[in-house]
Parts: C-alpha cells; sequence; structure tokens
C-alpha cells in the first residue's frame, strides 16, 4: 500500500544526478529500490486499480519506467535516470503513440495527466477531421476544461494550424502537434503522504472522459484517404 515517498526519495534522486554512474548506483541500489522504486509501484498498482475499475472496456495495463537509460540514447549522458514515471494505457503498439495517463516524480518537480508521448501526424488528423465533423463533444469537454485550475493544456504547436477550427473555443486543439493534459509543481508535502494518492485519482477520474474520447480515434477513417 502506498504511503508516500520521503527524504531518502529525493535524496536517490539527487545523488544519481550528481554520480551518474555505476560505482555509486551499485551502492545506493538498496536505496533506490526501497525509497523510490517500491513506492512507485505500489502507487502505480493503486492507480491502475482504480482506472481499471473505472475504465473496464479497454483492458488497460501499467508501465513502471526503469532507471536504466537505452544504452544507444545515452547522447554524453549517464547511465541512469534522475526521475521515475508510470503510465496506464491500452495495450498494443508502442505507448508513445497512443494516449496514457501519467505520472512523473524528479529531483525538483512531479505532475501527471493525460496525453500522448508522441502523437502521430495522422492521429492529429484525425482529432482534427473528428471536430469538424462534430465539434459538440470536443467544445464540451473544451468548457470542462477551462473551468478548472489542475490541468492544463500543454504541447509543441505548429507554427501555422493546419485547419481552420470550427469554433474559437476549438482553435487551441486545432494548433497542436502533440499535446497533454497536464498538472506540474515543484516537489511538496502532498508527495510524502498517501494524499497524494487521492489527488491522483480525483484528477485521473476528471480526465477519464477526455481518455475515452482520445483512445477511439485509432478506429476513426484516415482522413488522407477521404
Amino acid at each position: 500500500m502506498f504511503q508516500g515517498f520521503d527524504d531518502a526519495t529525493v535524496d536517490f534522486m539527487w545523488g544519481i544526478r550528481f554520480n551518474n554512474e555505476k560505482p555509486w548506483f551499485e551502492a545506493n541500489k538498496q536505496a533506490y529500490l526501497d525509497h523510490f522504486y517500491t513506492p512507485m509501484r505500489q502507487l502505480a498498482d493503486e492507480v491502475y486499480a482504480h482506472l481499471s475499475e473505472k475504465c473496464p472496456d479497454y483492458g488497460l495495463i501499467c508501465r513502471v519506467s526503469r532507471i536504466y537509460r537505452d544504452a544507444r540514447r545515452l547522447f554524453g549522458r549517464g547511465p541512469y535516470k534522475d526521475h521515475l514515471w508510470f503510465s496506464v494505457e491500452r495495450p498494443g503498439g508502442a505507448w508513445s503513440v497512443q494516449p496514457c495517463f501519467w505520472f512523473e516524480l524528479g529531483p525538483e518537480a512531479w505532475g501527471y495527466g493525460l496525453g500522448y508521448y508522441s502523437a502521430q501526424p495522422v492521429t492529429m488528423m484525425k482529432l482534427r477531421a473528428r471536430m469538424d465533423a462534430n465539434p459538440a463533444p470536443m467544445e464540451k469537454l473544451t468548457r470542462s476544461l477551462n473551468r478548472q485550475s489542475e490541468f492544463q493544456l500543454e504541447g509543441e504547436e505548429y507554427k501555422k494550424p493546419r485547419a481552420q477550427a470550427p469554433s474559437p473555443l476549438l482553435a487551441p486543439w486545432y494548433r497542436k502537434k502533440n499535446f497533454s493534459i497536464s498538472h506540474n509543481e515543484k516537489l511538496s508535502e502532498e508527495l510524502f503522504h498517501r494524499q497524494l494518492l487521492d489527488r491522483l485519482i480525483q484528477g485521473y477520474d476528471f480526465l477519464a472522459p477526455y481518455y475515452s474520447y482520445f483512445v477511439t480515434l485509432e478506429g476513426d477513417p484516415d482522413p488522407r484517404e477521404a
């Protein structure tokens, strides 16, 4: 059962950032397992259980990131990450190109939300085509998003929109190359208590209708073939 992260979690994250080498990690591996990976796994498992019950039709799976960086993509960095994340998404295909619920913790900040790590261009084309054909559902979701303060629409944007939005309310979506509905903040006392789980569950419950909207985009017809 998740009871919160602790000071040793933060100490390890900063330690691996400034000592990103195998000898230091091996000497501190138990601290990593006890104070970083294990509570992250516990938090992920409880979030996953809740989302699986809330969204039973999608056969969701849960992934917790590894601390080891891909040796092919170090680009001069050390072999270890100084942050961990988990995601909950539908199985099948590359996780990076489908919508997922996510949580991430690093040495300076934490965040959570819903979105794509790297949405494919055709996915964004399908989103725009769906909004063109029937703007009302996304307008309803966007009004709900604009009325609250926990999450913000974020993501890389085109220099010029790929198409004219059917209403000013939907214009921000038409500018996105990729997106996440996210909350990010500095490390806070909340991380060290079980109340973090309560906040995440409340946030994910708010995001569940957005997930239901985005996860079905894959089945839409390819606009390029219309």
